[in-house]
């Protein structure tokens, strides 16, 4: 009788060498392209903050409270205060306007439209988000600001006791609040196809069993839906708030810049780090280009510390969202 070898247990069959090789060379690959990213963000932060000394140590004002920016005069005088408020309002402005507009596209597309008309519709959405943001910009300067009048005349009779949506100078809506609705829709594309791809990604069987138990199609989408994407719309309201945050072409065109710091949105004024850099960059000098590196180095770590608490908030509610089931 002749001996056979063992048979391998079923489930258990040896891989090829070849596969075993090509998952250590993707490994190596994924984790080296890992580190080479971290590399160049620490490279990019460490230059920041090399320039951000240098033009620090010659400041003759408060660099988070002073309005001026005058980097280059004989007693150098610049602050982020107005840039700061800047930034942040018209980020605010645009994710307040943009982050509901763009759910209820992404819920139309993903759960209400005949598919004849989401395929479409998806389609056009994708193709908003590739338009370059020079267009936004002289869209926005040539067609939304005159025809922003009339908004900002209501706003001001209706909602002037706010304080905020008092209008104190009359001029041409060139200010933040013009400024925040053309970011948000500049980020509503990004945030709508993230969200729409999000939606579509809901077990079906949790779709049918709500639907089952006589819930309606909103309150299906309120109890099955809207949980298990929530971590997925953080993530693109974050991916749209740094588009917003660092926007440079489009809020130069339309903004008008000043040093004045304001808390009146519908006034004419204000500024944005990114907007500054790109209209201060070509004329400034040695120092004024290290300021400029330090205001750089401010919106960078605020975006760091934005995507961190958006990590944080999806760590969070990812237990109770649905996604782990």
């Amino acid at each position: 009788m002749t001996s056979s070898s063992p048979a391998a247990p079923r489930g258990r069959e040896r891989r090829p060498r070849d596969s075993r090789v090509g998952d250590k060379i993707f490994m190596n690959l994924a984790r080296g392209s890992g580190i080479l990213l971290l590399v160049i963000m620490g490279a990019i932060a460490a230059f920041l903050t090399w320039r951000s000394v240098l033009a620090l140590s010659t400041n003759e004002g408060n660099f988070l409270t002073t309005f001026e920016w005058t980097p280059d005069a004989p007693k150098p005088v610049f602050g982020i205060a107005v840039l700061a408020v800047g930034t942040i309002v018209s980020a605010v402005i645009a994710m307040v306007i943009a982050v509901p507009v763009a759910i209820g596209i992404a819920l139309f597309i993903s759960h209400y439209a005949p598919r004849r008309i989401a395929q479409p519709f998806a389609y056009l959405v994708d193709l908003l988000a590739a338009v370059p943001s020079i267009v936004y910009g002289l869209w926005g300067a040539l067609f939304l600001v005159p025809h922003m009048d009339g908004l900002t005349s209501w706003l001001n009779q209706y909602l002037g006791w706010t304080y905020i949506f008092d209008q104190t100078k009359t001029g041409t809506p060139r200010n933040l609040f013009t400024v925040g609705i053309l970011l948000a829709i500049m980020v509503l594309p990004i945030i709508t196809a993230v969200s729409r791809e999000v939606f579509r990604q809901v077990p079906r069987m949790h779709e049918e069993a709500a639907l089952a138990l006589g819930a309606t199609r909103w309150e299906m989408i309120r109890t099955a839906v809207l949980p298990f994407g929530r971590p997925g719309i953080i993530s693109a309201s974050m991916l749209g708030l740094g588009r917003a945050l660092g926007e440079t072409i489009a809020v130069a065109v339309v903004l008008s810049a000043s040093n004045v710091l304001s808390l009146h949105i519908l006034d004419a004024g204000g500024g944005t780090f990114a907007q500054n850099i790109a209209l201060k960059f070509a004329e400034a000098g040695d120092n004024g280009r290290n300021a400029l590196m330090a205001s750089g180095l401010v919106l960078f770590v605020i975006t760091l510390l934005v995507n961190g608490a958006a990590r944080l908030i999806i760590a969070r509610r990812k237990e109770y969202s649905g996604a782990n089931a």
